[in-house]
């Protein structure tokens, strides 16, 4: 009998959250010892099933169907390919780092960790679901989660922030649950697999294709986020914990970019085809204004927020130029802005922890008290605006490149090197942003600041070390995230 991967994978963190939760007594030290065990075995099984994944097999690999709901034809249906094995891998990773980040909580800790745990094993039950409807049911779980981390452990406006996200986050999921209840009256099927092979296109319908596709692109935009529906993004990640902006900017909003390329594409092809020009030019607006209104910013994570809807228009571009280069470009931006964006984040969250500031128009010089946090921030920066030999620059460079030479509408040349103009904006804003926090003068405000200890270099390293990996030998991930999108992506 074949061993469940993805079921232990997902439910092992789900299980953890339940013992953290309800079992009585308790205590700290128990409590940060058993996140610490479900997460990690979640995260071995991750790895396990990267290396035991055949990169020369098309198609999804480790399925697991079982009937679920037969008087709709819903299955327990799981697996991955190219394109959502990487995302989970970087989930349940991303999932032990916050762990670790969190290890020093001491605000009501069950509760911490068990929302933590339970909000990785919904983004992981995304990438893993295969059947439309539990795809649904695991995108809603982790709203939960999320609302509790932001209003009861988050900063600022934090009960703001945290209605804001739930109101625009059930705003899109009601777009995409009545595209999913349309898809299933015209097809009388859930199944993703099988969709994408014949469309939606070709079924009978008094619902035309064009509405079923963008009642399910708002919900994924709303995710990613697609200008203009992102004004959510720069408050939950400005109010949220550390660990909750590190699972925010590194798994869940890459949520709505998977999400548009196993449904979107596949499902309707044509239609993708149809719109390319429109969602490309949003694509481009979306880099601009990221780019421009992050020059603007002084606060160290709302600065960082905003670089995000810049880098995810980067994802939209790629995904609807429809090139193979371009979409595999995108998917592989997905992970290198994970892991870049959740170590800006895990980065920011504690030098403002240490030094008891977050305006970067009063920090500075903190390089002195600080020399590892410095420089560990400094790779995260410098991979973010594209330096060589990082994550950053394989990754824009492929989805940049691959849009350039697509040929889905006449004209798109311009529409990239808009896009490659404002991604050099980027140095900008993170050479800034590293200037006024480290460097300069020493205040004398900050000298109660102190260095990583042992702890947290474990997890600043762990990101660094992947990030420099992917940007020396891109091809570990490239080639199979490029061997999961060659099926997705229609020919134009």
């Amino acid at each position: 009998m074949n061993f469940n991967y993805l079921s232990a994978i997902i439910f092992l963190p789900m299980l953890g959250a339940a013992v953290i939760a309800f079992v009585p007594g308790l205590k700290r030290n128990g409590v940060r010892a058993l996140a610490f065990l479900f997460t990690l075995a979640s995260l071995a099984l991750a790895i396990t099933v990267f290396v035991l994944f055949d990169q020369h097999v098309p198609g999804m690999q480790f399925e697991e169907s079982a009937s679920w709901i037969p008087a709709i034809s819903a299955n327990y249906h799981l697996g991955v390919d190219g394109l959502s094995m990487p995302l989970m891998v970087l989930t349940a990773f991303l999932g032990f780092m916050v762990v670790l980040i969190s290890w020093k909580e001491e605000v009501r800790v069950r509760e911490h960790f068990a929302w933590l745990l339970l909000l990785e094993a919904s983004i992981l039950g995304v990438f893993c679901s295969l059947d439309l409807l539990l795809f649904f049911i695991f995108w809603e779980i982790e709203v939960i989660p999320m609302y509790f981390l932001i209003s009861v452990w988050g900063a600022g406006r934090k009960e703001y922030s945290s209605i804001k996200y739930v109101i625009y986050t059930l705003f899109g999921s009601a777009f995409m649950l009545a595209g999913i209840l349309t898809v299933y009256f015209t097809t009388g099927s859930l199944n993703m697999i099988d969709l994408a092979k014949t469309g939606v296109a070709v079924y009978a319908s008094a619902i035309p294709v064009t509405a079923m596709f963008f009642l399910l692109f708002i919900g994924f935009a709303v995710k990613l986020p697609v200008f203009p529906l992102h004004t959510w993004l720069p408050d939950a990640h400005t109010d949220a914990p550390t660990a909750g902006s590190v699972m925010l900017a590194g798994a869940l909003i890459k949520m709505g970019g998977y999400g548009m390329i196993r449904v979107c594409l596949s499902l309707f092809p044509d239609v993708a085809r149809q719109y390319s020009v429109l969602l490309i030019t949003l694509a481009v607006i979306g880099i601009v204004y990221g780019a421009a209104v992050t020059l603007r910013q002084t606060d160290l994570k709302r600065m960082i927020a905003y670089s995000s809807v810049s880098h995810m228009g980067v994802v939209l571009l790629g995904i609807f130029a429809l090139g193979e280069v371009s979409v595999t470009g995108a998917a592989l931006q997905m992970v290198s802005h994970g892991l870049l964006t959740g170590l800006l984040f895990a980065m920011a969250g504690f030098t403002m922890h240490s030094a008891h500031e977050r305006d970067l128009r009063k920090l500075g010089g903190l390089a002195r008290q600080m020399p590892i946090t410095a420089v560990v921030f400094s790779i995260a920066g410098l991979g973010s605006l594209g330096l060589p030999l990082t994550s950053g620059f394989v990754a824009e460079f492929v989805t940049l490149s691959g849009s350039f030479s697509s040929t889905v509408f006449s004209g798109i040349h311009i529409f990239v090197i808009v896009a490659a103009i404002a991604v050099v904006l980027a140095a900008g804003y993170i050479l800034w942003m590293l200037q006024r926090v480290f460097y300069g003068p020493p205040q004398e405000q900050f000298a109660h600041a102190h260095d990583a200890d042992a702890m947290e270099r474990v997890y600043m390293f762990s990101f660094v070390v992947l990030i420099i990996l992917i940007g020396v030998y891109p091809s570990l991930l490239a080639n199979i995230i490029r061997m999961g999108i060659a099926p997705l992506v229609p020919p134009i």
